[in-house]
C-alpha cells in the first residue's frame, strides 16, 4: 500500500505515535516515507506539532501540513472560529497523491476520529480515503467501550466502500486490566479486519534511538514488524 490512511476511534489515543512506528520500521527498511497531516488543530504557528513528533521519533520523514488551526478542536470548527478557509477531502487526496508520487509510502493522519468534520459540508478523512481508494488503519484504545466504538468505525468504512486495513492498539499498559485482555481477542471480529499491533503507552517517551530499534516489535508483518496477534493474545491468558 503506497497510501495508508490513520484514524482513531477518537482523540489522544496514540494516533501520532503509532504513525511514528510505522514510518520507524518503513525507514529501517529502506523505504521513502512521507507524513501528511490534513489539518493540525490546537497549536500555534511556529509550534511543533504532530510531524513534528513523528519526525523526532521516527527520523527524516517528508512532512507536510495543509493547515494549522490554533484552537484545539474538530478541524471544521477551529476553521470557523479562526475565519480560515476549512481543508476539503479533495485537497487531502490531491496532496496525498503528490506525495505517493515521489515515496514509497505515504501516511495520512487524521484528527481525532473518522468522521470529525473537516469542513462546513461534512467532509471526513473517510471521504478523502474514498477519493484515493486508500484503506484506513484504525488506531484504538484498549479499555472498556473501546469494541463498540471500534465497530462503528468499521461499519462506517464500510458504508462509505473503504477498506478497514486492520486495527492497532495505539496505547497498551504495562498491566493491561481483565477488559482490556478480553477486547484483544474481540478485536478482529467488530473491524472485520485482523488486529495489526499494540503499541506501548509510553513508547513516545522513549529515546528516538530506542523507539526506531523496538518498534518493529509492536506492529505486524502487514506493517513491516514482526509482532505476532496470536502470540501477544496467548501471553495475556
Amino acid at each position: 500500500m503506497s497510501v495508508l490512511m490513520i484514524s482513531g476511534t477518537n482523540t489522544e489515543i496514540g494516533k501520532t505515535v503509532t504513525t511514528a512506528a510505522i514510518a520507524a520500521v518503513a525507514l529501517a527498511a529502506g523505504r521513502s516515507v512521507a507524513v501528511l497531516k490534513p489539518a493540525q488543530t490546537g497549536v500555534g504557528m511556529g509550534e511543533p506539532g504532530d510531524v513534528a513528533e513523528v519526525t523526532r521519533l521516527a527520523g527524516p520523514v517528508t512532512g507536510r501540513e495543509l493547515a494549522r488551526f490554533p484552537e484545539p478542536l474538530a478541524p471544521a470548527t477551529a476553521a470557523r472560529r479562526a475565519g480560515m478557509t476549512p481543508v476539503r477531502p479533495k485537497e487531502v487526496a490531491a496532496a496525498a497523491e503528490e506525495l505517493a508520487a515521489e515515496h514509497d509510502l505515504v501516511l495520512v493522519e487524521g484528527a481525532g476520529g473518522l468522521l470529525v468534520r473537516l469542513d462546513g459540508e461534512g467532509g471526513t478523512l473517510a471521504d478523502a480515503a474514498a477519493l484515493l481508494d486508500a484503506p484506513v488503519l484504525v488506531v484504538a484504545q484498549p479499555n472498556l467501550g473501546t469494541l463498540n466504538i471500534t465497530q462503528l468505525t468499521a461499519e462506517a468504512l464500510t458504508a462509505r466502500g473503504v477498506r478497514c486495513a486492520g486495527v492497532v492498539i495505539g496505547s497498551w499498559p504495562t498491566q493491561p486490566d481483565l477488559a482490556m485482555r478480553c477486547n484483544v481477542a474481540e478485536f478482529p471480529e467488530m473491524a472485520g479486519a485482523p488486529l495489526l499491533g499494540a503499541v506501548p503507552r509510553h513508547a513516545g517517551s522513549l529515546p528516538p534511538a530506542t523507539f526506531r530499534t523496538e518498534a518493529a516489535g509492536w506492529l505486524s508483518p502487514e506493517l513491516g514488524g514482526s509482532w505476532n496477534a496470536a502470540e501477544f493474545g496467548a501471553a495475556l491468558g
